[in-house]
């Protein structure tokens, strides 16, 4: 395990690959067939590739990212994707040893307004999946992102700013630490920050919605962390219609529905039917 430190002067760039994954999801019930269309043609609007790049550009903000390239896709019948190529702001000779500040500090990112650091040989890509399930009614939507960096800051500086952005009932995060970078003196370095969990990252307003558990594999360098909505509200999960709609009966059938998909998502297995 590395011994924290201030400052750590490395030979040439800081080749550490640091990638941070995840899946949200967002679970509703619609009622009716026209309903399901409408939920699905919903998100398809609310989360175009358009929409999506605007907020994979904040992120490359965050990060201090000059972005290169964006590849983006809405597809049919439903769906979209975005991949953007980022490099650092400014060239730097790699011959010349490179100063970095180890954080001993685990923080929740910022919003957009702040630019953290410049990154280089990065990317970010994001994929949407809106579903209608042969469930009568139960609706889904998935998306995954990905955060790829190399460089002294972490993209789970990012982390904050997505979860604001999609605001999701299910969370699934990776964090993983790969490759190694070496000082002056040939020394490996296979991490350059203090990390015990995702968690740590994410701010206390956010952390208190959400149940978390935590699985970490410390020694090497993988962090996972999943997140399910703490209050459950049924108006909440209801697409174009309210809870006064239903009878008390059909309200209990549905709210036991809806509870029992967000389990078994968020427990990665199926549950027997009651």
């Amino acid at each position: 395990m590395i011994k924290p430190i201030k400052k750590l002067k490395l030979y040439g760039f800081n080749n550490l690959t640091k990638t941070l994954s995840f899946n949200m999801y967002d679970i509703c019930y619609a009622k009716s067939p026209a309903n399901r269309k409408a939920y699905i043609e919903y998100i398809d609007e609310m989360y175009n590739a358009q929409r999506l790049t605007e907020i994979l550009t904040k992120v490359a903000e965050i990060i201090g990212a000059k972005i290169l390239n964006i590849a983006s896709q809405d597809y049919d019948p439903q769906g979209a994707s975005v991949t953007m190529l980022v490099a650092e702001d400014h060239q730097r000779d790699p011959s010349v040893p490179q100063d970095v500040v180890v954080q001993e500090t685990e923080v929740p990112g910022p919003l957009p307004e702040a630019v953290v650091a410049h990154l280089d040989k990065s990317h970010i890509t994001v994929h949407t999946y809106p579903e209608s399930h042969p469930d009568n009614g139960i609706s889904t939507f998935r998306a995954d992102i990905d955060v790829s960096t190399c460089g002294q800051i972490s993209p789970l500086k990012a982390l904050n700013f997505l979860l604001y952005s999609f605001n999701p009932d299910i969370v699934m995060i990776d964090y993983r630490v790969r490759g190694f970078t070496r000082d002056v003196e040939g020394k490996k370095y296979f991490i350059d920050h203090k990390i015990n969990s995702i968690q740590n990252f994410i701010s206390d307003e956010m952390r208190d919605k959400y149940t978390m558990v935590d699985v970490n594999i410390y020694q090497e360098n993988i962090f996972h962390t999943k997140m399910i909505v703490k209050e459950f509200d049924l108006d909440n999960y209801l697409f174009n219609t309210a809870k006064k709609d239903f009878m008390p009966g059909e309200k209990k059938h549905i709210k036991k529905r809806i509870k029992k998909e967000m389990a078994e998502i968020f427990y990665g297995r199926n549950i027997p039917k009651m």
